[in-house]
């Protein structure tokens, strides 16, 4: 494997990592200390660049645990966090030690929090207490709460509709919600995916749905979904990983028609998730097994002979791993810019690797 760059976050452990949509020299990790049970929280700002290699140019600490960032949209030095004690703070750059904005309204841990790419005027934050919190950067309350009900992992603007959230739970069930619909109607839920439900029979048949290399699908127990993404070059498709270490994707267009794909290979459970932005069918894994992986959905694979290409549920392929870290790998991220495969990873060995997922690829 080619060479590794490190940085280390002594007495701290990385649970997300996030790239700079504005520079490809700039890193960002939320951390905690005691691996995010009892304690401060910090925030790393990191430089990469010769000769040194990776830098902490700054950092920011919190009172509480730090379990997610997210990159303003709209301005380069600024950053929300999610917090162990419910609040999101928002962190400038050009400004020492204390956040510049407080958003404090979930009573329980805030555990993710994403950026509205499109329109870039806010954010949102899903937390613990079973609610999604829609924000301004410049009001102090929230601007609309959608209710889940069950501890609420992972929320995300999608990349190519500004209306459009989609949400992970507890509960094995990915939530979709388009803000164009009345508040009336659901609080705009539009969609309900049972994301450990088995895909349809083969049509006009009662027989077992088969996968893509010929064989039954093995079905799921429903189980905690911890993290999801979507899809940057198709806007239906979102990916979704968890306790049960199997990666899925589907189409939103057909809540009840079960995975488009599976992932399997990942011995503990998956924690975070992230598309290439380079490529349709590429995504990469962090999970509790230490290890951090680059697969392909199949999408681009060819269809095995005698498998009815409607029916089948696709067998997604490994193309390589990271294996350098000793503790939970928790955060990936992918640079924007350059060739397409430097990617950013963390976990709670107090480590974060920036590494080319290229060399990995083993199609």
């Amino acid at each position: 494997m080619a060479s590794v760059l490190e940085a280390r976050t002594p007495g701290f452990n990385p649970y997300a990592v996030k790239y700079s949509p504005y520079y490809d020299s700039r890193l960002a990790v939320a951390s905690s200390s005691n691996y995010g049970i009892v304690g401060n929280g910090r925030l790393f700002i990191l430089g990469l660049g010769p000769p040194q290699g990776i830098q902490i140019e700054k950092f920011f600490d919190t009172n509480d645990s730090q379990y997610d960032l997210a990159w303003s949209e709209i301005n380069e030095n600024q950053l929300a966090v999610a917090c162990g004690d419910g609040s999101i703070k928002l962190f400038d750059l050009g400004v020492d030690q204390f956040p510049i904005m407080n958003f404090h309204e979930h009573n329980r841990e805030a555990f993710s929090v994403d950026w509205n790419p499109i329109t870039k005027d806010t954010f949102i934050s899903s937390s613990w207490d079973g609610t999604i919190k829609i924000w301004s950067p410049t009001r102090p309350t929230s601007l609309k709460t959608l209710p889940i009900g069950n501890c609420t992992y992972s929320a995300h603007f999608s990349p190519h509709n500004p209306s459009i959230i989609s949400s992970v739970s507890s509960d094995s069930h990915i939530r979709i919600f388009d803000l164009r619909t009345p508040v009336t109607a659901k609080y705009h839920l539009t969609s309900l995916i049972p994301a450990h439900a088995p895909p349809p029979p083969l049509p006009g048949t009662h027989s077992a749905p088969l996968m893509s290399n010929g064989s039954v699908y093995p079905g799921a127990v429903p189980s905690e979904i911890l993290t999801h993404d979507w899809n940057k070059y198709n806007e239906f498709v979102l990916a979704t990983g968890g306790v049960d270490r199997a990666i899925r994707t589907f189409d939103i267009r057909n809540p009840q028609g079960g995975p488009l794909s599976v992932m399997l290979g990942h011995e503990y459970a998956v924690r975070k998730l992230a598309w290439s932005p380079h490529a349709r069918d590429i995504l990469c894994s962090a999970s509790y097994d230490m290890t951090v992986r680059v697969w392909t959905d199949g999408t681009a694979m060819p269809q095995q002979p005698g498998v009815a290409s409607a029916a089948a549920v696709k067998v997604g392929n490994e193309l390589g791993r990271m294996n350098r870290h000793t503790e939970f790998a928790t955060g990936v991220d992918w640079c924007l810019f350059g060739a397409g495969g430097w990617t950013a990873s963390v976990g709670w060995d107090e480590r974060v690797l920036v590494w080319d997922a290229h060399t990995l690829l083993r199609r």
